[in-house]
Order: C-alpha cells, then structure tokens, then sequence
C-alpha cells in the first residue's frame, strides 16, 4: 500500500427494525473515527441506522470456499444442534 493510500474498512450497520449488524459497504479512511464518521454519511443519509461498526478489511479473515464442505460437516452430523428440537416459548417473536 502506498503512502497516500488510506486503508479499506468494512461497513456495518444495524437498522432501526434489526436486530444485528449487516455490511453494507467498504470505503476509505485513515482512521477508524474517520471511517465511522465517512460511514454515517454514506450509508446512513435518511437516519435509518442505530449503530456503525467498521473494521479494516485486512483484518477480516474468511475460509476458503473450496474448503466449506469440510469445513462445516461436523455441524451438519450433529443433527440435536438443529432448533427443530426445542420448543421455542410463546412470546417470542425475533428467533
């Protein structure tokens, strides 16, 4: 990376309606207080947003999706992880 270039942050916000952060975007900062302050502006234009976290995209790692068969078979044989087998109680409406 040059000298001139900022560095690569993900975006993500969590909606007035949601109940997690989703990512929305990448931009430019040169800090982390930059790049939440560029993300309000951005992504956030009609105040749909609650909270803003960002992270440098060089620090976001991800399995190689060649590699996802092997990687997530151990859950798939594990068939009690499933919520079929709870009963979810009357009330709760977000699971």
């Amino acid at each position: 990376m040059s000298k001139k270039e900022w560095p690569l942050w993900e975006v993500f916000i969590r909606s007035k309606q949601g109940l997690n952060h989703k990512h929305v975007g990448s931009l430019r900062a040169a800090d982390s207080t930059m790049a939440i302050e560029n993300a309000r502006d951005v992504y956030t234009r009609r105040s749909e947003g609650i909270s803003i976290w960002v992270i440098e995209s060089n620090n976001v790692f991800a399995n190689d999706s060649s590699e996802s068969d092997a990687l997530f078979e151990p859950a798939d044989s594990k068939i009690y992880r499933h919520p079929t087998f709870y009963d979810v109680p009357d009330g709760i409406s977000h699971m």
